[in-house]
């Protein structure tokens, strides 16, 4: 007897239920509201995430962090693309000036932004959050590269420096050798730190963010000094170029222009012909004191005030964090001396301290570099006292008895063990923190201290009132703005992560 064919019944499915912000204890028991359990840094990122005004500073901060990478690409007086016309008017040869313009660290940035970028977003083995991790400390490392053979470059420019100094300077071989140098250096260090992950996987991640850095030293080594003739090469009919989205740069200056109004355009200002070459170029939001454009000048500051931020940050945080773990896990006179040195810091005025150190600096030293040392070397103590309380009431836990039981190393009991479980506290003082460097940046380019020759909101704010008295709402609106809402970003966001990872301010699920 034949036996029908019987379709296998599927077990009905259940609606998901939604999300409830606190379940009682019954349905507990009935298995309503129970999660997977997550860790301890995914639970306070999803709860900072749940807060609108948080995830509104976090969109603004990638905007500022966007414009700081891809500034020299979408504001730049230099053509994207170039052509040379000969005597018949025909193209003769075609050129990217807008390429060949840019520097280390712009190349770098670049490279670093599109191709690591894309590995983060592409989901390959590791998770995403480990990925990201992964491409900031390439950020880092790659940075510091290209730091640093930037530095060399500078030095080797200069009548005193050695021959061979002199010679490192002649073509884009000497930039590939300072780079190998800075690279090995790098190396070293990151060797040498007490980090989780192995040394082969570190040797790995790092040998990427430095073959990058070599690459932009070695492309970028002899680098044009930045002319901008080509509104008059065009008005000669000699070329015809092709500009990016804001063809304007910071350093591209027009006395005849000087603090006119947004929207106003080349041809407006200069008295050029409506069917002139190149007269139809607006100022989108106008011109300051010196006739540069405002809007270039806003996206390339962003660079600054974020390099600011994070660089004086984290010299800060690894000064405080390593003095807090010492006077914490010691205690008794180590505590007792090293908090005398805290008390030290704390005393000095750091804002009055930069105005002093720039106001008595050569020109040359009063560079970006010298900011971040100063500011991250004198606003550690907070991080510190915190890394110190967190130190003091977790040196008796078992799990750090167990670790000197077994004769585990100090730098291991204190860094691989310790700092992961108290490290909370110090991370929300470091957005905190952020936000107080890009102010005092601000306010040191605002009294004309800040770095040369570098664009910055601060400055444009200062412009907005000349000798005369004049006030231009502009040059005050839009630069206060950036200022306003960059720090304001950070301080919501460090005000979201103190609630999320602060046991006494969440709210109960039960």
């Amino acid at each position: 007897m034949s036996i029908p064919n019987q379709q296998p019944t599927r077990a009905p499915q259940r609606a998901s239920a939604p999300e409830l912000d606190a379940v009682t204890g019954v349905q507990l028991m009935q298995g309503v509201g129970i999660q997977p359990a997550r860790g301890f840094w995914a639970d306070a990122w999803s709860t900072v995430m749940k807060r609108r005004m948080a995830v509104i500073a976090l969109g603004w901060i990638s905007i500022v962090a966007t414009l700081a990478v891809f500034s020299p690409v979408l504001a730049n007086g230099h053509p994207l693309m170039m052509t040379e016309l000969g005597d018949d008017g025909q193209a003769s040869r075609t050129t990217f000036p807008l390429i060949n313009n840019l520097s280390g660290i712009d190349l770098f940035l670049l490279l670093w932004g599109v191709l690591a970028s894309a590995w983060v977003a592409a989901g390959w083995r590791s998770s995403r959050a480990r990925r990201v991790q992964v491409w900031f400390a390439g950020l880092i490392l790659g940075v510091v590269v290209v730091a640093l053979g930037g530095t060399i470059h500078t030095l080797t420019d200069t009548r005193d420096a050695s021959p061979f100094m002199r010679s490192l300077s002649r073509d884009s071989l000497g930039g590939v050798k300072v780079g190998l140098a800075a690279s090995a250096v790098v190396m070293a260090v990151l060797m040498a730190l007490p980090l989780q992950s192995s040394r082969r996987v570190r040797f790995l991640r790092a040998g990427a963010a430095c073959v990058l850095g070599i690459v932009s030293l070695g492309l970028s080594w002899n680098r044009p000094n930045e002319l901008f003739n080509y509104q008059q090469r065009e008005v000669a009919g000699e070329i015809t170029a092709k500009y990016t989205v804001v063809p304007w740069s910071p350093g591209q200056r027009y006395s005849e222009l000087s603090r006119k109004e947004p929207g106003t355009t080349l041809g407006d200002g200069l008295g050029l012909a409506p069917e002139t070459p190149s007269a139809s170029r607006r100022f989108i939001l106008g011109t300051d004191a010196f006739g540069t454009d405002v809007l270039s000048q806003l996206m390339h500051a962003c660079r600054l005030s974020i390099s600011i931020g994070i660089v004086s940050t984290g010299i800060a945080l690894l000064i405080g964090v390593t003095m807090g773990a010492l006077m914490g896990y010691f205690g008794g006179w180590v505590d007792l001396l090293l908090y005398r040195v805290v008390e030290i810091f704390m005393a000095v005025p750091v804002l009055f301290l930069l105005i002093v150190a720039v106001s008595v600096l050569p020109t040359e030293m009063r560079s970006t570099y010298m900011l971040m040392a100063i500011i991250g070397c004198f606003t550690w103590t907070g991080m510190a006292r915190f890394t110190r309380a967190e130190f003091m009431k977790l040196r008796t836990q078992d799990f750090v008895q167990s670790a000197k039981s077994v004769g585990l190393p100090l730098r291991s009991v204190l860094f691989k063990h310790m700092l992961p479980n108290g490290v909370a506290p110090v991370l929300v003082d470091t957005s905190f923190a952020v936000a107080a460097a890009i102010t005092v940046e601000a306010v040191l380019s605002y009294l004309s201290l800040g770095p040369i020759d570098q664009a910055s909101w601060g400055r444009l704010l200062s412009s907005a009132t000349n000798s005369e008295g004049q006030f231009k709402w502009w040059l005050a609106v839009f630069p206060g703005a950036a200022i306003f809402l960059t720090v304001l970003s950070y301080n919501l966001l460090g005000e979201a992560l103190r609630d999320a990872i602060d046991p006494k301010l969440k709210k109960a699920r039960v």
